[in-house]
């Protein structure tokens, strides 16, 4: 068991990245990190919304993009949580990255990606994506896996020669962050953990350390 003095020199010691004052620069600066020591998808995000009676839901999706506008990841307007994330316009994402004992929280305000933006994620995606995209009723039922291979093969036929072009029910979504909060693993249950939250006047970010 640590002693007393042992514990104060962990304590002295933790500082890091809580003296960074530019959250995106610090984010950056993580994932990263996270694409090194991650086995799979370091970009993999959960993404929290709320239905029309208040339930929360909670997913993961693949992070596609940010910037100190915001955080963009894409999906199906018509599935479960683009409807919801449509309807409210607020959502939570969670990054956690096992390999380095960090997390990221992030709760924001949702904007559409224009179209040009979607168009061309949309034409950076396989070919079979782009087919799946157009083949799946995202959420709604299915009655059986026969009628969603059907459905893929239809579309697969209909889009055999050229550009596959974009569903009018496929785009992104932009997170545009209130508070982004940074949590560091450390011994003794003394972690790290600071947040910044955009000042709603001037659009500055403060920085405050919260206790673990």
């Amino acid at each position: 068991m640590a002693n007393t003095d042992e514990i104060l020199k962990i304590i002295t010691a933790a500082v890091g990245f809580t003296d960074a004052d530019a959250p995106f620069e610090l984010f950056a600066d993580w994932l990263k990190d996270a694409e090194k020591s991650e086995p799979n998808d370091h970009n993999a995000m959960s993404v929290a919304s709320v239905d029309e009676d208040g339930m929360p839901n909670v997913r993961m999706v693949l992070l596609k993009g940010f910037d100190e506008t915001g955080f963009v990841f894409y999906t199906n307007f018509e599935s479960q949580k683009g409807r919801e994330i449509l309807e409210h316009g607020k959502v939570a994402l969670n990054f956690h990255w096992k390999s380095l004992r960090r997390q990221v929280r992030i709760r924001g305000l949702v904007e559409t990606v224009c179209d040009e933006e979607a168009d061309a994620y949309f034409a950076s995606r396989a070919r079979d994506s782009r087919i799946g995209a157009w083949a799946s009723d995202q959420s709604r039922p299915l009655e059986s896996r026969f009628a969603l291979e059907k459905s893929i093969a239809k579309y697969a036929a209909r889009h055999a020669i050229g550009a596959i072009p974009r569903p009018p029910h496929w785009s992104g979504f932009r997170v545009k962050p209130l508070s982004i909060e940074f949590w560091h693993d450390r011994p003794f249950r003394l972690h790290d953990r600071i947040v910044f939250r955009r000042d709603a006047v001037d659009g500055e970010w403060e920085k405050t350390r919260l206790y673990p």
